[in-house]
């Protein structure tokens, strides 16, 4: 008889506590879908890139740089449905801005465009992580997109500034000037050894 009433209060405390644990269950993935749709609209609201051209130079870019053209359309499009949306958004970003290193026109194939072009590759990656991972930051992200924006406009900033100093003329006797001081064109201050002459000691 004691066995039986030990089974059973055993049996009861089992079932009250399994249902203890729903409830909690319960509370607790109601308390992180409300905090993953709070993330959800606080990304919404900051995802907003320059997808427009800035500068002059840019916008006739669009006719000739094909990935610049694909890597604004990309940012132009703004995901709406749900965190994997944008995770998806983020990944086809970081694809498109890592192909504007590949082609980028002659005239503006020069140091201070390829180093903007790579902290804009840097931050769009690092959007990308954030993105990624489980517990998503959302203020991070928000600050991340307006980094981006920033590096935008400074990167057609200087696309503009290359245009403008090309239709600078060049004045009678400049490009001599160049090629004299050109540190390549100088002459060694080292002989030159010849491999093929003995050497005397």
């Amino acid at each position: 008889m004691k066995y039986n009433l030990a089974v059973f209060f055993s049996l009861v405390f089992v079932f009250l506590s399994c249902k203890n644990d729903d409830q909690k269950r319960l509370a607790e993935n109601k308390k992180e879908t409300q905090k993953r749709e709070a993330i959800f609209t606080n990304i919404q609201k900051g995802w907003v890139f320059y997808d427009t051209p800035v500068t002059e130079a840019s916008e006739n870019n669009m006719a000739t740089w094909n990935e610049w053209r694909m890597f604004l359309a990309e940012l132009a499009q703004k995901p709406k449905k749900n965190i994997g949306a944008f995770q998806q958004k983020s990944k086809s970003l970081s694809k498109k801005v890592m192909a504007l290193n590949d082609n980028i026109p002659l005239e503006f194939n020069k140091p201070q465009i390829r180093s903007r072009i790579s902290t804009l590759i840097t931050k769009v990656q690092l959007l990308d992580l954030f993105l990624h991972l489980d517990n998503i930051p959302d203020k991070k992200v928000t600050n991340l997109v307006s980094e981006i924006n920033l590096e935008l406009v400074s990167l057609q900033r200087q696309m503009d500034k290359i245009v403008e100093k090309s239709k600078i003329p060049i004045e009678e006797g400049e490009s001599e000037l160049m090629k004299m001081m050109d540190a390549s064109r100088a002459i060694p201050t080292t002989p030159v050894i010849d491999p093929n002459l003995p050497r005397v000691e």
